[in-house]
């Protein structure tokens, strides 16, 4: 089901598209519940002024002011704002992937196509691959608009939500000077990347935190103690070459002899 139905524009040209969520995020089912008795705990919406509760229909949007006013803004208020990009996706420019800091993506999103639009849609999209370019445009959705990246994938023209260069922190002050590691250390590091990469599935990792809280309920359940996180291997690194030869050993145990095999990102 579609979320949005906006228009790429490009230059002159208005591509109408479907906006769809392109992933789906697995939670686990956790909620809050009173220790003593196991009961549910639930959040009320409590008018502040009048101290009850409030039907979700009866919830606007509220604006403060400088000087202390609230401003009640509905829906259809915050769906009709003067703004360009409320019913586009706009175009700005073309940058080369690279280009792109993979810090700042956010959520991606599917835009699909029917009928008028399918040809100027698919005329951006190979496009776009043939120069391999993305496009950066601008797009209001969810209550914001937002810097979003235009990429091919596959068939499908993805919009995925760029932060605002003022929403990534400064990762200053974080890392303490270490010495150049040895020529001999990062050949070794390079042979356990590689070891670690044979064989790897990217489409074959699962969820194990999921996994690791049905044992611990089904152990509950039962009335036995639940199993604990294993314990870490922690201490100062006295012999890093050491260590490295050691994790390549085991590494080579996992996946066989380790030989004829390259790294594999994707299933």
């Amino acid at each position: 089901m579609a979320i949005a139905r906006l228009h790429i524009t490009f230059g002159l040209v208005s591509i109408p598209v479907a906006v769809h969520a392109a992933t789906e995020r697995q939670g686990v089912p956790l909620h809050q519940v009173h220790v003593g008795d196991g009961s549910r705990i639930r959040q009320r919406r409590i008018c502040e002024a009048e101290q009850i509760e409030v039907p979700y229909d009866q919830i606007a949007h509220g604006y403060e002011t400088a000087d202390g006013r609230t401003v009640v803004l509905t829906d259809d208020d915050l769906a009709d704002l003067p703004l360009p990009t409320m019913r586009t996706i706009e175009v700005v420019g073309f940058l080369p992937a690279g280009d792109i800091d993979p810090i700042a993506l956010d959520r991606p999103y599917y835009l699909g196509v029917q009928g008028a639009g399918a040809r100027p849609y698919r005329l951006l999209r190979d496009a776009m691959a043939e120069a391999d370019l993305v496009g950066v445009g601008r797009m209001a959705l969810r209550g914001r608009e937002r810097l979003v990246v235009l990429r091919v994938r596959g068939d499908v023209i993805v919009a995925q939500v760029l932060l605002w260069p003022d929403e990534i922190r400064a990762a200053t002050g974080l890392v303490e000077p270490a010495p150049e590691p040895r020529r001999q250390e990062l050949q070794m590091a390079q042979r356990l990347m590689q070891s670690l990469s044979e064989d790897f599935l990217l489409a074959e990792q699962r969820d194990h935190y999921r996994e690791a809280l049905d044992e611990v309920v089904t152990a509950k359940l039962v009335g036995h103690e639940p199993p604990h996180a294993p314990a870490v291997r922690a201490g100062p690194v006295e012999d890093l070459m050491a260590m490295l030869r050691e994790s390549v050993e085991a590494a080579k145990g996992r996946h066989g002899t380790g030989k004829g095999a390259g790294p594999r990102r994707t299933g």
